[in-house]
């Protein structure tokens, strides 16, 4: 049940032109009659929002307390928590060596798989993790070279304050540069949308966002190493590439900002996060410095 959102309309080039204008910043904000004086600002990774978003209105209607949600990327989330104009920033990626730094505290919330894409007309079932890395440092640039039809292969990638960027690179790209040909686009539902309208074209997004009854088109995951990019796999560690979403905090969280982080962790979210197309961290995640 990997369940993702997002749409626009366009040739290639013209979509990743328009996607960078975009901001991806989105708010929630709720209060009543008994609603508290006080508020939590959560920002930070793409990725994370479908469990951040529900879990700030499932909260708010909880305690009154305002959680507000603005998804900017995993980078600007953490340079946020960092200069203190957010108390929690979710990400898609671990603490670089600079950012460990910090004195932020880790919070694993969730599992995540990151799913290769294409266009549903590509007959291409499976790539390795050796023509991935070809592929996206531009060796490869023919869906022929792996099998499939003689077309050309068009790269979607994401940009530098991405943290399934950060992730896919860590895990496939092995110090190889990726092909600065590739469109690049800022976030996770203009990749999807490019891949679902482009015959050619190849990306590579959180698993949560492969399947979606909301959008116009859609895309299909592949497998990886002959593996399935489904749950089963990525829990057990088979599916190669897989990493945590985690939130972080300024030191020790607030006592508001630890109520919100724990109503995450609670089996309470479970579901919800499942929906998502995320694996829970559960309760017995533990939070550390870093």
């Amino acid at each position: 049940m990997w369940s993702p959102r997002r749409h626009s309309r366009g040739p290639l080039a013209s979509i990743a032109i328009g996607a960078l204008t975009l901001a991806t910043a989105l708010s929630i904000s709720a209060c009543s009659s008994g609603a508290s004086d006080g508020q939590i600002t959560v920002a930070g990774s793409t990725t994370c929002l479908p469990i951040a978003e529900v879990a700030a209105e499932a909260y708010t209607e909880q305690t009154g307390l305002s959680v507000l949600v603005s998804g900017l990327g995993s980078s600007a989330g953490i340079e946020a928590v960092s200069n203190g104009t957010a108390e929690i920033a979710t990400s898609s990626r671990g603490l670089n060596e600079e950012e460990q730094k910090l004195g932020l505290t880790t919070i694993p919330v969730a599992h995540d798989g990151i799913a290769v894409i294409v266009n549903p007309d590509n007959p291409v079932q499976n790539l390795s993790t050796e023509q991935l890395r070809d592929i996206y440092a531009g060796k490869i640039t023919n869906w022929s070279e792996v099998g499939g039809e003689d077309l050309a292969i068009q790269l979607v990638n994401r940009d530098e304050a991405s943290g399934t960027r950060e992730a896919f690179k860590s895990i496939i790209m092995d110090g190889e540069p990726f092909d600065r040909r590739a469109a690049v686009l800022s976030g996770t539902g203009q990749v999807r949308d490019v891949v679902s309208r482009t015959r050619g074209a190849i990306g590579y997004i959180s698993m949560g966002f492969v399947e979606s009854k909301y959008a116009e088109t859609q895309v299909r995951a592949i497998n990886v190493n002959h593996v399935e990019p489904i749950e089963a796999t990525v829990a057990s560690g088979g599916y190669p590439i897989s990493r945590d979403l985690y939130f972080f905090t300024k030191g020790e969280p607030t006592d508001e900002a630890q109520g919100y982080i724990d109503y995450v962790l609670s089996e309470e979210m479970d579901e919800q996060i499942r929906e998502a197309g995320f694996i829970p961290a559960g309760n017995g995640s533990e939070a550390g410095e870093e």
